[in-house]
């Protein structure tokens, strides 16, 4: 059974950082992409960033391109993302995700096969 459990969110003041962490188990997560996913109240879960089973891959959304790093350590398996200069629109719920086999730079929910619970990132003005 794929499991996987985000942590380190929490409240944050404009301009400040966190850094998200996605551990995984149940299957070989050397092997797959991951990817961060956002949802807001009200709005749709949205892409945030990918990362290929490497490392050596990564690609993000144009809003937080520069601010925000994803990376990986296989020999733990676990994803992070990590968040500077934060902004009171990056208030979400922040999902990470493990990508279907054979999927790289994905940026759709839909070539995602396993799913955390979600941690709370609120950034406050």
């Amino acid at each position: 059974q794929v499991q996987l459990v985000e942590s380190g969110g929490g409240l944050v003041q404009a301009g400040g950082s966190l850094r998200l962490s996605c551990a995984a188990s149940g299957r070989t997560f050397s092997s797959y992409s991951m990817g961060w996913f956002r949802q807001a109240p009200g709005k749709e879960r949205e892409f945030v960033a990918t990362i290929s089973w490497s490392g050596v891959y990564t690609y993000y959304t144009d809003s937080v391109k520069g601010r925000f790093t994803i990376s990986r350590d296989n020999a733990k398996n676990t994803v992070y993302l990590h968040m500077d200069s934060l902004k009171p629109e990056d208030t979400a719920v922040y999902y990470c995700a493990s990508g279907r086999p054979g999927a790289r730079g994905a940026t759709a929910p839909s070539l995602y096969d396993y799913w955390g619970q979600g941690t709370q990132v609120t950034v406050s003005s």
